[in-house]
């Protein structure tokens, strides 16, 4: 099954998906994360980082043998490319988030990266998911912001329309998203007012550092949980939140 179709698939039955994102810039041990991740029967790795700027072949090859050592090529996770860059990527990945950010209004964020990827997507053969990229305040400026040069939005009416739009326009997933290290996750009321005005499948991530607050977003509406800071620093908490999401 290909990527989106199992998200999709999980979505409409009403099963939550929790998703590890790592990050290629920062240092982890890559077998410890990958046997934690396959005993916790994660389905979802998000490879990427706003602000890495160099291939990530070598990594996702890498992260793609640690995962057959730790799980005997047995229900290894799916490899999801999350670019920062164009640069980001890999025919070695399963698929790759082909992310536009929505809520900014600079065209190169919006199209121009990606006119400078297609070429290098296609010829890869990867699989390419559309999707809608959305900052929201978090409470500090993110990598994201800062990289981007882009602001994160704050008006629940603004973020919703940006959704709405996104999905209107094709995007097959909207991902909300309070950026790296947010003092605070995406609002419950946001998401819940994306949720009711949109039906593909909606992802969110961003400062969530508690098992409550993935639940609150699940709860919300959420298809997708996305986490990375916290599981660096506790790559150990994998087990205890695919824990709770696989109960949801």
């Amino acid at each position: 099954m290909q990527v989106y179709e199992y998200i999709r698939s999980e979505a409409r039955a009403g099963r939550k998906l929790l998703a590890v994102l790592l990050d290629p810039e920062k240092e982890c041990d890559l077998m410890h994360v990958a046997k934690l991740t396959v005993s916790a029967d994660v389905k979802i790795v998000l490879v990427g980082g706003s602000g890495y700027k160099k291939p990530v072949d070598e990594y996702v090859v890498r992260l793609r043998t640690c995962f057959e050592q730790a799980g005997g090529g047995k229900g290894n996770p799916y490899i999801v490319l999350f670019p920062g860059d164009v640069s980001q990527v890999s025919r070695h990945a399963d698929a790759l988030l082909f992310l536009s950010l929505l809520s900014s209004r600079d065209a190169e964020l919006l199209i121009g990266q990606h006119v400078r990827a297609a070429e290098k997507v296609k010829e890869s053969g990867i699989e390419t998911i559309a999707m809608g990229y959305i900052l929201v305040d978090g409470g500090r400026v993110s990598t994201v912001e800062r990289v981007t040069g882009s602001r994160a939005l704050r008006d629940t009416r603004e973020i919703t329309a940006t959704a709405m739009a996104g999905e209107m326009s094709g995007k097959r997933l909207i991902y909300l998203e309070a950026g790296s290290g947010a003092e605070k996750p995406v609002q419950s009321d946001i998401i819940k007012t994306v949720r009711c005005c949109t039906s593909v499948p909606l992802i969110v991530g961003g400062g969530i550092k508690t098992v409550g607050q993935m639940n609150e977003a699940f709860s919300a509406g959420a298809d997708m949980v996305v986490i990375g800071n916290h599981f660096e620093e506790m790559p150990e908490d994998i087990v205890k939140f695919a824990r709770e999401a696989n109960k949801l």
